[in-house]
């Protein structure tokens, strides 16, 4: 029942193209993100998290997870907060470990399996005693992120953890790092090795011999990434054991708040493990759709107040009763 047949999203003209509508929004798109108020948390393991809050007054909050090398100053967390607060809800944006401007204590980093930051989060607003209402929004990672924590942690949510709304989500990490590795894909794999080297380098003046990047150069996928940074330094065997461990689609049959998937059919990062058809097609709270055209976090619309389709489906379907 709840895969959605039809959706809504209808891409401009000249924007009918996966990779124009993932890459059209950073070149065209100017949200300004001054009306953050930011505060940071310690966790549990004496590091710390940046989080970014827009509030509105209300009892509602969304926790907006970012994508890979984003942070809460993309246009795309940018545009969802704004959203969220003309239609009364607070907005809380964090940034993972490393990705608020400054370098984190530790020498862990973030990656598709740290559900535990996002509980702080979580915790960290339960914690308020303000909001009787929580939902999830997740973009790439985010959205795995957020899947993930909600299909593992199934038993333990609290119960005004309420709805979630992911975007853009690879739900089976395997399947989209190969995607990625696909000459076709050259441009955002190699986008990504650059700031995911700064963040080595950065990490190397923190905790020197702790880390190096020695011959970082020859890295072309991220399988081979993966391999060498993130599985040793998270505890995973390798990349296989990290995407295995780390994709949500095995635990979106655990959900059991309502939630909506939106992965568009022309998803450059996105292969066909990433669309979770048989997991939510008879499940009673997952909801799955397919727009023809999206790109990844793409979504682009045009009218006057410079809000992009997803930021109006999500805000539809956290109204919904």
């Amino acid at each position: 029942m709840p895969l959605i047949d039809t959706s809504t999203y209808k891409a401009p003209f000249l924007f009918r193209n996966g990779h124009v509508l993932t890459i059209a929004p950073s070149l065209i798109r100017r949200l300004k993100s001054n009306f953050y108020q930011r505060e940071r948390i310690d966790t549990p393991d004496n590091d710390f998290l940046d989080l970014d809050w827009s509030k509105a007054g209300g009892t509602k909050v969304a926790i907006i997870s970012h994508g890979l090398e984003g942070n809460s100053h993309r246009q795309y967390v940018v545009g969802m907060a704004r959203m969220l607060n003309r239609n009364g809800w607070d907005a809380l944006a964090w940034n993972y470990r490393g990705c608020s401007g400054e370098t984190n204590r530790r020498l862990r980093m973030y990656h598709n399996g740290s559900i535990d930051d996002l509980d702080c989060v979580v915790q960290h607003a339960l914690k308020t005693g303000i909001y009787q209402t929580i939902a999830l929004i997740g973009f790439s990672l985010g959205g795995n992120l957020s899947l993930l924590y909600l299909g593992r942690n199934a038993d333990a949510i609290d119960v005004r953890v309420k709805k979630a709304v992911v975007f853009s989500v690879p739900c089976d990490l395997r399947a989209s790092a190969l995607e990625l590795a696909k000459p076709k894909n050259r441009f955002y794999m190699m986008d990504f090795l650059v700031t995911l080297h700064g963040k080595i380098k950065a990490k190397m003046e923190l905790l020197p011999g702790e880390i190096n990047d020695d011959r970082y150069y020859q890295i072309r996928t991220f399988k081979e990434f993966d391999d060498r940074y993130t599985a040793p330094i998270h505890g995973f065997k390798d990349a296989e054991d990290y995407w295995r461990t780390c994709s949500s689609g095995p635990f979106i049959s655990r959900i059991n708040i309502p939630t909506l998937i939106v992965n568009a059919l022309d998803d450059p990062f996105l292969a066909d493990g990433c669309y979770p058809v048989q997991e939510t097609s008879q499940h009673e709270q997952v909801y799955l759709e397919m727009p023809s055209s999206g790109g990844h976090v793409g979504f682009i619309e045009f009218n006057k107040e410079k809000s992009y389709w997803s930021e109006k489906r999500a805000m539809e379907f956290l109204q919904q009763t």
